[in-house]
Order: C-alpha cells, then sequence, then structure tokens
C-alpha cells in the first residue's frame, strides 16, 4: 500500500464569502498542488473540500496522512462523525449537523483509505501548510482553479 500524505487548506475571505481551497499531495518525491473557489461560501467549507478534493485524486486505496490546521474537520472527521451518524445527523444538541454534505463526502472517501489525521498550527511553520494557505487564499480571492487554469475543465 502507497503512503502518502495530504497537506489541505481553506481560506474565506469573509465568513461567507468568496472562498478557496488547496491541497498538496506528497509520495516519495513527487508532489501535486491543486486549488479551487466558490463565490459565496465558508472558511469550514472550504477546510472541508480541500480534504476531499485531495483525497478524490487518489487512485487507489493508500495510507494516507492528512495534514490540517482546522482542528474543525481534524475533530470532525475522527471524533464527531461517530455520534453525528448514530443521532441521524445530529448533533449533541440536537440540531442538524452543518455541512453535512460534506461531512458525508469525506467520510465515504476515507472509508476506502488508511487514514492518520494530523493537526499543524496554521500560518506557523509547516511550509506545505503555508503553501496550502497562499494558494487557498488566491483562489478565493481571484476566483481560480488550477483546474481552469491547466484546461482540463470545471
Amino acid at each position: 500500500m502507497k503512503h502518502v500524505q495530504l497537506i489541505t487548506d481553506g481560506a474565506c475571505i469573509g465568513n461567507p464569502g468568496p472562498g478557496g481551497w488547496a491541497f498538496i499531495l506528497r509520495y516519495r518525491d513527487l508532489k501535486r498542488e491543486a486549488f479551487g473557489s466558490e463565490p459565496h461560501t465558508t472558511n469550514n467549507r472550504m477546510e472541508l473540500t480541500a480534504a476531499i478534493e485531495g483525497l478524490k485524486r487518489l487512485k487507489e486505496d493508500c495510507a494516507v496522512e492528512i495534514v490540517t490546521d482546522s482542528q474543525y474537520v481534524k475533530n470532525g472527521i475522527t471524533q464527531w462523525i461517530k455520534g453525528w451518524k448514530k443521532n441521524g445527523w445530529k448533533t449533541a444538541s440536537k440540531q442538524p449537523v452543518v455541512n453535512k454534505d460534506l461531512w458525508i463526502q469525506l467520510d465515504e472517501l476515507i472509508a476506502r483509505h488508511e487514514t492518520t489525521w494530523k493537526w499543524t498550527k496554521g500560518h506557523a511553520s509547516h511550509e506545505d501548510n503555508n503553501r496550502c494557505d497562499e494558494l487557498a487564499t488566491r483562489a478565493a480571492r481571484d476566483q481560480i482553479s488550477s483546474e481552469r487554469r491547466l484546461g482540463t475543465g470545471r
């Protein structure tokens, strides 16, 4: 099984507002970057989207270390989601889970991989996290995506 590292970040100008997401996938000495945007969204949606988009790029089952600066994403997928699913997608306070659509996608994507989640402090010393922040912020500001820029549609 291949061991890959997925570094993710999301950004939002205003919250809600124009948003961007970015990821870096690393496998051995290979590195792939991608980013995208949405015109009206939230920071949490962009953080989730970054992880989802990165996992979508994996062509086979992998052991994936996912590095995020979002406690929301890390805690949501490793702790809270079990209770949400058990409670019919309701929080402990019986409210509907925010971003349920993205949580379901993320849950389905990680089911085929062996995942470990690592939190890193944002805007600090993690070079790849800083690069993802730069890409996500630019995507949010300019409303661009790497797919469109590379001419592969989307």
